[in-house]
């Protein structure tokens, strides 16, 4: 296997024209440095593609485990790296506003690796049950795995959407499987199973054991690095559909820190010490907008006469 092509190209042009009409600056930190990772390893590969893809031959047999790190990240030619590249660029953007920055890294590298097992599972499965060895000598490179298996987190966290497949409108619920099929209408010559085996790991995080396992094992990440305690968000779109970017926002200023329960509680123990009807304070000074915190705590019998007092005046 050798690469077809090296250096500034067609496909290299294109890229670098997709990421400058988006902007440097609205790229998320690991969707940017995984763009740029492999374009630099395109430029200035590690090794001829022989040496770097992965098969059951290469990895299994002859324990040459760390092509499980290097097939991901290299391409065979500037198309390849384009269409996988413009991919991610939407995908880790849309992704890394939900999960945050250190939990989609961390997909990331646990991702490529375990595609890799799955994908090496399934091409030795292939060559037992067919009788076939030339499926354990199938050598691959590229994202794609990886970019199938994002696409099916991107379409579990974002319900509801449909995406065009050849022309068709697909339920993001079956696009994953359609476009795995439409791929090698297309384009014979991809790995299949490399495509399937990026969806099953997709499919073991979102309703398989593998998102817990990967939590039990992240003990090294503080809390706002999982999905549910991210606050900081990439909320403006794209002027093309399904890309989102925007710069970041903090909201504590807002909501004091507090967690959706406490700032469901803070709003009601608000209202019940609110003067009058505009949420003036008794000096007419209005408060911020947020959460505020007062100075003391009533009794509750005093938050009762207020309460009457104000619906009285209505």
């Amino acid at each position: 296997m050798q690469r077809r092509q090296r250096g500034i190209s067609a496909g290299l042009l294109l890229l670098f024209y997709e990421i400058s009409r988006v902007g440097f600056q609205n790229i998320p930190p690991v969707t940017l440095g995984t763009l740029a990772l492999n374009i630099i390893l395109f430029l200035n590969p590690l090794g001829p593609l022989s040496e770097v893809c992965i098969s059951v031959n290469e990895s299994f047999y002859r324990k040459n485990w760390w092509r499980l790190l290097l097939s991901p990240i290299h391409h065979a030619d500037d198309w390849h790296l384009y269409f996988n590249m413009v991919s991610m660029l939407w995908k880790g953007i849309m992704l890394e506003r939900k999960l945050g920055s250190a939990w989609l890294a961390y997909i990331i590298a646990v991702f490529s690796v375990l595609i890799g097992v799955v994908y090496m599972a399934l091409e030795y499965a292939l060559a037992e049950l067919l009788g076939d060895p030339t499926y354990k000598m199938i050598c691959a490179v590229g994202f794609s795995g990886v970019l199938f298996a994002l696409k099916v987190l991107n379409n579990h966290y974002n319900p509801g959407r449909f995406s065009s497949v050849l022309g068709m409108q697909i339920s993001n619920k079956y696009a994953c499987w359609v476009e795995l099929v439409a791929i090698h209408l297309v384009s014979p010559g991809t790995s299949f199973a490399g495509h399937l085996a990026g969806i099953l790991v997709g499919l073991m995080y979102t309703v398989g054991p593998l998102k817990r396992i990967m939590k039990a094992c992240a003990g090294v990440f503080s809390p706002s690095t999982y999905p549910a305690h991210q606050r900081d968000h990439y909320s403006q779109y794209y002027d093309r559909p399904g890309y989102e970017y925007s710069t970041r926002r903090n909201y504590d200023v807002y909501t004091g820190g507090l967690t959706e329960e406490e700032q469901l509680e803070r709003a009601v123990l608000n209202s019940l010490n609110e003067r009058d009807f505009g949420g003036a304070t008794q000096d007419n000074v209005r408060r911020p907008y947020g959460f505020w915190f007062p100075p003391e705590q009533l009794s509750e019998e005093e938050m009762r006469r207020q309460r009457l007092l104000r619906f009285e005046r209505r």
